[in-house]
């Protein structure tokens, strides 16, 4: 092939649709409890998660219900990834493995969110979110009838073994925040035979980078625990994020929707727990229909 500028410029729009068609066949898992939230600086504060409006009887003057200002907050990260091309290969129409390489490309791009929302749930029991706690713990600092802060309330029950999540998915805050300063955009392109790139390492170059990250949200909508999974663990979970209050003694949230999160060596155990109508030989099973099972790579 002779490498003009028109030929470069069809070589670049036939690795942009092998990127986006990468883009389009990934199954993310990561939306499920994560709520995207846009970013306008490098560093974001999230006190609001400290403090949340509620309704109150209009007694006299409004009562300003101020937002709380803790200092917890997410810093951007800076993310690429770039393919080199060699470009005697251009030129030889030696191009056959490319388009599958960016196709690969894509889908890489499109996963990237769910190794961080996994990873960080896993670290979730050794990790503080926005109250100073681990976002697993049995001693989440919250606020009594009468307004006085107590250490009580827990969303974990510990253990050692592999972990797994009940999550109450059908809230408007989730437990994952993923915070965008700028997304994975179409491939950058540095193939001009002029570019230092092609000049010094005789070398096609083609990238794509993003500023993002992940912090805790809403750790009143998750249940961590390294126990063995049973139905009686799981019973704690449920019970615990059904009756789960906030400040003044409020119940968190309205109508309860949990998904059962695990790795792929529970996913037995998972379904045996919310998917069978019959336990025990025939005993109707009091948990079945009570969340639904998603089985997450990232937790193996």
């Amino acid at each position: 092939m002779i490498v003009s500028s028109e030929n470069l410029n069809k070589l670049r729009v036939g690795f942009s649709a092998a990127f986006k068609r990468g883009l389009g066949s990934s199954t993310s898992l990561y939306k499920a409890i994560t709520m995207t939230v846009p970013a306008t600086q490098k560093e974001q504060r999230y006190g609001w998660l400290g403090k949340l409006p509620r309704v109150r009887e209009w007694l006299g003057p409004r009562v300003i219900q101020n937002v709380s200002e803790s200092d917890y907050s997410i810093k951007e990260r800076p993310w690429e990834q770039t393919v080199g091309l060699d470009r005697d290969d251009v030129e030889t129409d030696n191009l056959g493995l490319y388009s599958t390489i960016f196709e690969m490309m894509g889908q890489s791009v499109a996963d990237f969110p769910d190794e961080l929302v996994w990873g960080l749930l896993l670290k979730g029991f050794t990790t503080l979110c926005y109250d100073g706690q681990y976002f697993f713990d049995t001693d989440h600092p919250v606020l009594d009838v009468d307004g006085t802060t107590v250490l009580s309330v827990a969303n974990t029950d510990g253990g050692n073994g592999n972990p797994w999540f009940l999550i109450d998915v059908g809230q408007v805050l989730k437990p994952i925040i993923l915070q965008i300063r700028r997304d994975f955009g179409d491939i950058v392109a540095r193939d001009k035979v002029t570019d230092d790139n092609v000049f010094d390492f005789n070398e096609f170059r083609y990238g794509v980078d993003a500023r993002l990250n992940v912090g805790f949200g809403f750790w009143q909508y998750a249940w961590g625990s390294k126990q063995a999974l049973s139905p009686d663990t799981y019973e704690t979970a449920n019970n615990a994020l059904t009756g789960m209050k906030g400040d003044h003694g409020k119940p968190v949230g309205g109508a309860k929707k949990f998904l059962l999160i695990v790795g792929s060596s529970q996913q037995k155990a998972a379904r045996s727990i919310v998917a069978s109508q019959l336990v025990n030989g025939g005993e109707t099973n009091p948990w079945a229909g009570t969340a639904d099972v998603l089985v997450v790579p990232w937790l193996t």
